[in-house]
Parts: structure tokens; C-alpha cells; sequence
């Protein structure tokens, strides 16, 4: 997916470091808080597991375009996941040779465990910042979360309720 827009104006260097900084802070969160699960899968399958979750049962095609990969790449993730039983597939009821793919109960229960672990490593990352930094840093998180195309967190959605 391309994000660039060529009227928009160059974005500073430093700008773009310090997003890069973060993110690599962000996967090791990420990779920590995939050990906090009771299944052993890769951050490409969580994403995957995060994406039926947030956005409902979707055909295998769709689901390989949300993650940027091919179609045969996605295939292999959900063969994987549905061997654990954290997924599973079904005939679209829209078009009869359609796969869709949906998360079980166990991949319900997987996405939630390794969000609040997400979450409460988040939390005490962002309580060693001082006040002042953190309320800009949620409006600023906001905007490039919709700009990079990101569905917002709805806990009544996924379900993960609204204790931290």
C-alpha cells in the first residue's frame, strides 16, 4: 500500500527518525507481548489474528491485501493458525467460491491476552513520560494511526473490554 500523497509537503528527516526510533520500541513490545500467549505464532499471524478481529470474518483475498501480502502467503498464515485452531474458514456466503476466514473462541481469547499484555507494557512505558508529552502525543498517535489507514480500537468490537 502507498501512502504518499505527492501534494503534500516533504516530511522532516528528523520527524521520520524519530517515528523509526518508536517503532522499533513498538515491535519489541509487540514480540514481547506474543509471549504472553498461549500460542505460539508470529507477528505476522497475530496481525493477521488482530485483523479479523477488528474488521470481522473476511475472504482470504481481502485478508491478503489488508496484511500486503500475496495471496498464497496469507494461505500458508491461516493454514497455520487454523491447525492451532485460533481461526477458520467458511464458503462466503456471497460468492460460493470465496474462502472466508473468521477468528474461533481461542483466537478471540489469543488477540485478548496478548493486547492486555500490549497494553500494561504500553502503560508503564507511557507513565515513565512526563504529563505534558503524553496528551500531545494522542492526538499526534491518532492522526498517523487513520493516515496509515488503521481501524481504531473499539473494545465493543474485539471485545477486550475496558479494564487495563
Amino acid at each position: 500500500m502507498t501512502l504518499s500523497n505527492p501534494a503534500q509537503p516533504e516530511v522532516d528527516d528528523a520527524l521520520v527518525g524519530a517515528f523509526l526510533t518508536a517503532s522499533r520500541a513498538l515491535v519489541g513490545v509487540a514480540a514481547r507481548s506474543l509471549a504472553a500467549g498461549t500460542s505460539d505464532i508470529t507477528l505476522s499471524q497475530h496481525r493477521a489474528l488482530v485483523l479479523l478481529a477488528s474488521r470481522g470474518p473476511q475472504r482470504m483475498a481481502d485478508l491478503a491485501s489488508l496484511l500486503g501480502v500475496n495471496s498464497s502467503t496469507a494461505t500458508r498464515h491461516c493454514d497455520r493458525l487454523q491447525r492451532r485452531g485460533l481461526l477458520q474458514r467458511d464458503r462466503s456466503p456471497d460468492d460460493g467460491r470465496a474462502v472466508r476466514v473468521s477468528l474461533t473462541d481461542a483466537g478471540h481469547r489469543l488477540v485478548q491476552q496478548v493486547t492486555q499484555a500490549r497494553r500494561a507494557e504500553i502503560s508503564q512505558i507511557l507513565r515513565a513520560m512526563p504529563d505534558r508529552s503524553r496528551q500531545h502525543l494522542i492526538a499526534a498517535l491518532h492522526s498517523f494511526a487513520e493516515a496509515a489507514g488503521e481501524v481504531p480500537e473499539q473494545h465493543w468490537t474485539l471485545g477486550w473490554g475496558t479494564e487495563s
